[in-house]
């Protein structure tokens, strides 16, 4: 249990400059410059990080490479990385309040969220992946009696992990625990504006008893740091989560050097889809609204187009208003407020551009559209909801990634189905409806990698996260995440 006293307490410490975190240890960069960290809560600086460049990033490989083929991790026993990395969660565990609040200061989530959704979240996946590696075999293949072929499962080597700055742990542990959990080592670019939590995670990686080298960590920029690892010769894999403009980048990057692997998520722009007989409006419309809402909207599944049926248009609208309108903007460290901040006053920017855009296209703003909270220096937005939205309408098409839900309405199934596809994405969605029939014909006919039904997120370590079409194909969790990354390996033995 949290408490407001020991969270003002966490609030409080003094962070200072980190720095690189490579073969083990904390490291300068070779240049010695850094970056300051500004807090998106009241926009002052509170720390600084390593700005990393190129020879970072090729010391943080080199190291990887070197620990990778030493083989204290690569080729130790299936159990042994288990208890390892059994370990690692413990102490993720017993630090959760001091990394929640690290990251909430570092990217403005209100802290009720981030505790669960980052050092818990990350901790259950570690345990998950170390649990579940001693269970993964390989094959033999159904051959001759004088042949035997083997299918081995090998770890690829070197993995380059980017990871974006809205829930850097946690997503972060859909990369990491089963990369290392299959023996790779690796090497973790944070965002430039959400580095400190994984800093952390790799100090308490080599404490849980992970060889030197194994995790390392370069902080920086991803113009410099990010391409540097992208084109590497010696990385094996790339598994990114981001925009997709950097994903294309990073597959060009690949074809640029030596083809290494690339997973990608690449976000969406996620249908919700409301039909007139949803079990019940007030509940949808309240999870509808924190499923757009919570983070500020920076949440990659972020349901943020809403369609809903017209014949309960007008009285689903009046819920979601009261919902909307019950949700407190505040400081992400008080216990009290349900939303915090933006992640950073560019985002902050970008989000009022659309907002803008999407008045000038004849969108009807509801409620919101602004900054609030100026006063405090931090970056804050009221949840803003439009409707009377279109089809061709900017906000109907790209990513927001801020607090701003499109609505639009319809008519018929196959109307609502039409609309949710009508997009270049497809990373998740929703159905909300009593009839199962519909439940599974929208199932089968939504282009999404993801299709809650009568709910919206809540998805846990068991089922895969990824999309289809530009929102990419890079699956996380599940036991079907370690499939990226291992290699397999045929043994082809004569008995003659």
């Amino acid at each position: 249990m949290i408490n407001q006293d020991t969270i003002d307490t966490l609030r409080k410490t003094e962070v200072g400059a980190r720095r690189l975190f490579i073969d083990g240890t904390p490291v300068d960069a070779q240049s010695g410059a850094s970056l300051e960290v500004i807090s998106p809560i009241d926009g002052r600086p509170f720390a600084r990080i390593a700005d990393g460049g190129v020879a970072d990033v090729d010391r943080a490989v080199a190291s990887a490479r070197k620990a990778f083929a030493k083989g204290s991790w690569s080729r130790a026993a299936p159990a042994l990385r288990k208890k390892v990395l059994t370990k690692f969660a413990e102490l993720v565990e017993k630090h959760a309040l001091e990394l929640a609040v690290l990251g909430v200061r570092d990217n403005g989530t209100e802290i009720g969220m981030a505790y669960k959704a980052e050092p818990l979240s990350a901790a259950g996946t570690i345990r998950y992946y170390g649990e579940a590696i001693d269970k993964v075999y390989g094959e033999i293949a159904p051959t001759a009696d004088n042949v035997l072929g083997l299918i081995h499962k090998e770890p690829l080597g070197v993995v380059g992990v980017i990871v974006p700055w809205n829930f850097p742990l946690m997503i972060g542990a859909w990369k990491i625990a089963p990369a290392l959990a299959a023996g790779n080592s690796i090497v973790v670019k944070p965002p430039e504006i959400a580095s400190l939590t994984l800093l952390r995670l790799a100090e308490l990686a080599v404490e849980a008893g992970l060889p030197e080298g194994v995790f390392n960590v370069v902080t920086g920029r991803g113009s410099v740091a990010g391409e540097a690892l992208g084109l590497h010769m010696d990385v094996d894999a790339i598994a990114f989560t981001g925009s997709g403009p950097v994903g294309r980048r990073l597959l060009e990057y690949a074809a640029r050097s030596n083809l290494k692997r690339v997973f990608l998520e690449l976000g969406g722009k996620s249908p919700n889809i409301v039909f007139a007989d949803a079990p019940d409006l007030k509940q949808a419309a309240v999870v509808s609204a924190n499923g757009i809402f919570r983070n500020s909207g920076q949440v990659c599944v972020a349901g943020s187009r809403l369609l809903v049926q017209a014949s309960v248009y007008d009285r689903f609208m009046d819920e979601l208003l009261k919902a909307t309108t019950k949700l407190k903007v505040g400081d992400p460290l008080d216990l009290g407020s349900d939303i915090g901040a933006v992640s950073s006053a560019e985002q902050l920017t970008k989000n009022l551009g659309f907002v803008a855009k999407a008045v000038e296209e004849g969108a009807r703003l509801v409620t919101g559209g602004e900054r609030i909270l100026a006063g405090t220096g931090g970056s804050y937005m009221a949840p803003t909801i439009f409707e009377n939205v279109t089809e061709t309408m900017q906000l109907a098409r790209e990513e927001v990634f801020g607090p701003v839900l499109g609505v639009m309405r319809f008519e018929t199934e196959e109307e609502a189905v039409r609309l949710a596809n009508a997009t270049v994405y497809g990373l998740a969605s929703a159905v909300w409806t009593s009839n199962l029939s519909t439940a599974h014909r929208m199932v089968r006919a939504i282009n999404a990698g993801v299709v809650h039904v009568n709910t919206y997120g809540g998805a846990d370590i068991t089922v895969p996260l990824g999309g289809f079409k530009q929102s990419g194909f890079g699956r996380d969790k599940s036991l079907h995440a370690i499939e990226k990354y291992t290699d397999l390996k045929t043994a082809w033995i004569s008995l003659n």
